[in-house]
């Protein structure tokens, strides 16, 4: 497996064609009611993963964990869906951004989308709300298995969003879901080429296998 050149090539997919691989090889990582807090925003990288439990007395921290993260990875913080209290706001965007940090998925709320919008910073979450988990959540365990919309994300699984949401390629599958996923594609682009140069749908999708491109080959 070769980490950076697998990063290159997810980005070049689109998460409908990863999500099709997926279902042809039997592998749960659709990420449910996950979607993107701005247009155009997109994102791939592997998982840093951070787990969110109720607050104790006295509280333990949100946040601080952000100096830890790698360049280029995916802040993917699971708050158990929760949608009353927010784990990501303007300040820990501004650091992300600033050092290189390729986005962030929310298994729950982030707030301050003004500041994400306007610089680009990708955020995938459940929705946005201003009510903030200080005091009332904190950071139970850093680089730890999490659930995402789901899905169950380890530490250095590689992640893809877009428009449609967000899919997580476990890192032990990620070769399989990529071959699979780009042949899909090649097979897509030419059933469009012949649909162009004038051929029926019907007859396209039958020299290409269209019906069966995400059905299992077990």
């Amino acid at each position: 497996m070769n980490q950076a050149s697998n990063v290159a090539r997810v980005a070049k997919l689109d998460c409908a064609t990863l999500s099709d691989a997926m279902d042809r090889l039997r592998i749960a990582g659709q990420c449910s009611s996950i979607s993107p807090r701005g247009e155009g925003f997109q994102l791939s990288g592997r998982a840093f993963t951070v787990r969110y439990a109720p607050a104790e007395t006295p509280p333990g921290t949100v946040g601080d964990y952000i100096d830890d993260v790698p360049a280029g990875s995916i802040v993917v913080l699971d708050n158990g869906g929760r949608l009353d209290v927010t784990v990501w706001g303007d300040i820990l965007t501004e650091i992300a951004q600033r050092k290189g940090i390729s986005g962030t998925v929310i298994d729950g709320i982030c707030r301050d989308v003004a500041l994400c919008r306007r610089i680009g910073y990708p955020i995938f979450s459940r929705d946005n709300w201003m009510r903030t988990g200080k005091d009332r959540v904190q950071v139970d365990a850093i680089e730890v298995p999490v659930s995402v919309g789901n899905v169950r994300v380890l530490p250095g699984d590689l992640l893809r969003g877009d428009a449609d949401g967000v899919v997580v390629l476990p890192a032990i599958h990620e070769n399989a879901i990529l071959d699979a996923a780009e042949g899909i594609e090649r097979s897509e682009d030419a059933i469009r080429d012949l649909v162009r140069q004038g051929m029926r749908l019907d007859e396209a999708r039958r020299l290409h296998g269209y019906h069966r491109l995400q059905t299992s080959r077990e």
